[in-house]
């Protein structure tokens, strides 16, 4: 497989390097506003990538997101969105180009993660609304974003397997009273070079029940971008999650 990849030349623009030449497929060339010596050309600019390839991974962020998708379609290419921190008004740029080229999109690209959506959603349905949800997420001292993405999918997660509205509560400070009923409790810890951790909490009367999920490694979420541009490079146009790779991978 022929890649693309923006942000390679960050953190995980190396882990997927890496990754990627493991596993016998090639970088053609990458984009990053920062660029730095890789084993392929680094472009600063879409304007001057003149390489073919099967697929894009995106693991910068959201700033020119229009732009990477117009260069995507202008060249038949699907693309991973890997980034976070997307605005409402991204999301919409992304939902806009969803008919025109095959991209891949979640909060999350690790499959323990993804366990976990499922693990609390079923919990919520077992549970019941008798029990008051939390949700602690902790990374490392560079992360811009907060919540995490990965906290505000487990909060979806959370909604669904209650099926009742509920609002996100996005840490608190000074006197807000009592904690009513209709809130998930979110809240961003940041700190030293912690990768990713995630806690959903289910406080009951005198019984609490705790589900987690701890990486280790950065090395989860390339695995996941590699599956997932595999997989994507064959769809027709439209936007895909987990769910989809899921089913056709396990």
């Amino acid at each position: 497989m022929k890649l693309i990849l923006l942000g390679c030349c960050g953190r995980m623009g190396k882990f997927v390097t890496e990754l990627a030449k493991e596993q016998g497929h090639e970088i053609v060339c990458g984009v990053d506003i920062c660029p730095s010596p890789m084993p392929y050309p680094v472009f600063t600019s879409f304007s001057d990538v003149n390489c073919t390839a099967d697929a894009v991974i995106d693991f910068s962020s959201p700033s020119y997101l229009t732009e990477r998708l117009i260069f995507c379609e202008k060249n038949g290419l699907p693309i991973v969105l890997a980034a976070t921190g997307y605005s409402e008004e991204d999301l919409q740029t992304v939902d806009a180009f969803k008919n025109k080229i095959a991209m891949f999109r979640t909060g999350n690209l690790s499959l323990g993660i993804n366990l976990l959506q499922f693990l609390v959603k079923r919990a919520a349905e077992i549970l019941g609304e008798d029990f008051d949800v939390e949700i602690v997420e902790r990374h490392h001292n560079q992360k811009k974003d907060a919540p995490s993405g990965t906290a505000l999918m487990l909060a979806e997660s959370v909604k669904a397997g209650f099926g009742t509205q509920k609002v996100n509560v996005c840490g608190r400070q000074g006197n807000v009273g009592a904690r009513r009923k209709n809130e998930i409790g979110i809240h961003a810890v940041r700190g030293g070079t912690i990768v990713g951790e995630h806690e959903v909490m289910f406080a009951g009367e005198d019984e609490i029940v705790t589900l987690s999920h701890s990486a280790r490694s950065r090395k989860i979420f390339a695995v996941g971008a590699l599956k997932a541009a595999a997989w994507l490079k064959d769809q027709p146009a439209g936007l895909y999650g987990m769910d989809e790779l899921l089913k056709d991978i396990l």
